[in-house]
């Protein structure tokens, strides 16, 4: 595993790492998994074995609206997947 990169540096990258979007986000990394392996979330991966890395912009603003989703609007993970057209 390579030197965790700076706050600034994250914050100024296009793609961010799983364990950089749970640092910027305040998700669960168990959460942001789950999310991406239901397709919820898009990654970037360029081999099997290699990172998956996240737009860092669309997957906060996705994370952001799936919360709201739960919280506010008290949909269930299948009536959000829908929601998002995925389901």
């Amino acid at each position: 595993m390579g030197r965790k990169r700076s706050l600034d540096k994250i914050l100024s990258s296009e793609y961010v790492s799983i364990s950089e979007l749970v640092e910027l986000s305040g998700v669960r990394y168990s959460t942001i998994k789950y999310y991406t392996e239901e397709a919820m979330i898009s990654f970037e991966q360029e081999d099997t074995r290699l990172t998956r890395r996240y737009p860092r912009e669309l997957a906060l603003k996705r994370l952001e609206e799936i919360r709201l989703m739960k919280e506010v609007e008290g949909l269930t993970i299948k009536q959000i997947k829908e929601k998002l057209c995925l389901g």
